[in-house]
C-alpha cells in the first residue's frame, strides 16, 4: 500500500527549532516526527512511502539514508518550488504511480491513535477523498452535510464561509476539523487537471471548489486522541502522547 508524507513545510510556528531544522526531524519522545509517521505507516501495512521534501531538504533525504525501515521510501523534492498541499501531491503522482487503490495522504506533524485499516474500511468506492475529521475546537471548519458529504469551509474568527452550495444548505451542517490525514482516490490527478489546478496550490482549496461536483467525504473516528505538533507549546503534549502510547 502506498502513501505519501507532508515533510516540506518551512514549521515557521516551530521556531527556533526549525531555523536551523526541518520540522519533519524536530524530536519528540527520542525520535524525529518522521520517524513515528513512518513506524505507525509501516504498521499499518503501508509498505511504499513517498516523502515530499522542501525546508532543509538534504536534512531530510540524509536522514531517511542513514535509517532503515524496512519499507520503500521515495523522496518528492520541492526544493526548487515548495508546492502547498494540493501542488505536493499533483507533483508526487509520477513516484506513487501506478495505483490500483486509494493512497493515503499524511502530515508528518500529526501524531494520533488512528486506525488506519478503520479509514480503509470507511473509504467509500466513489470517494475522490475521504478526509479524517473531529471535534477539536479550531477556528476553521469543514461543513458536512448528513451523508458527511463535504460542502464547504468556514472560518469562526472571521465569518468567512466558502462553498458551491446555498448558504441556506449549509446552515444545517456539521462543523467538524480536519485531522491532517486523508485517503484519496487516483481519480484525483484527473480531478487536479479538469480543474485546471497551478503548480502550487493548497488542498484544501481544491477540495472546497470540487466538492459540488465530486464525492468528497468526511469520516470521525471514536475516541480519537490527536496531536497536531505546529506550535513550540504542543511539544508538551506531544511527548506525553508519545509516553502514553509507549505505556
Amino acid at each position: 500500500m502506498k502513501a505519501l508524507i507532508f515533510a516540506a513545510g518551512l514549521g515557521t510556528r516551530l521556531r527556533p527549532l526549525t531555523d536551523s531544522l526541518p520540522k519533519a526531524l524536530v524530536p519528540v519522545g527520542g525520535e524525529p516526527l518522521l520517524h513515528h509517521v513512518i513506524c505507525k505507516l509501516r504498521a499499518a501495512g503501508y509498505d511504499e512511502l513517498v516523502v515530499n521534501v522542501h525546508h532543509f531538504a538534504s536534512q531530510v533525504i540524509d536522514y531517511l539514508s542513514a535509517h532503515d525501515f524496512g519499507v520503500s521510501i521515495r523522496i518528492s523534492d520541492e526544493s526548487a518550488l515548495l508546492r502547498e498541499t494540493g501542488g505536493g501531491i499533483a507533483f508526487a503522482r509520477g513516484l506513487l504511480e501506478p495505483l490500483e487503490g486509494p493512497f493515503l495522504v499524511h502530515n508528518v506533524d500529526i501524531l494520533s491513535n488512528l486506525d488506519l485499516a478503520w479509514l480503509r474500511e470507511q473509504t467509500r468506492p466513489e470517494a475522490l477523498a475521504t478526509l479524517v475529521v473531529s471535534e477539536r475546537k479550531t477556528s476553521r471548519y469543514l461543513l458536512f452535510g448528513e451523508d458527511m458529504r463535504l460542502k464547504g469551509w468556514t472560518n469562526v474568527q472571521t465569518g468567512e464561509v466558502r462553498s458551491p452550495y446555498p448558504a441556506e444548505e449549509l446552515k444545517h451542517c456539521r462543523a467538524l476539523a480536519f485531522s491532517g490525514i486523508h485517503n484519496l482516490s487516483p481519480a484525483i490527478f484527473d480531478a487536479f487537471r479538469e480543474a485546471d489546478m497551478p503548480e502550487r496550490f493548497p488542498i484544501m482549496d481544491f477540495y472546497i471548489q470540487a466538492c459540488g461536483k465530486h464525492p468528497i467525504y468526511g469520516v470521525v473516528p471514536n475516541n480519537l486522541q490527536l496531536v497536531d505538533v505546529g506550535k513550540l507549546d504542543t511539544l508538551a503534549a506531544a511527548e506525553e502522547f508519545i509516553s502514553s502510547i509507549g505505556r
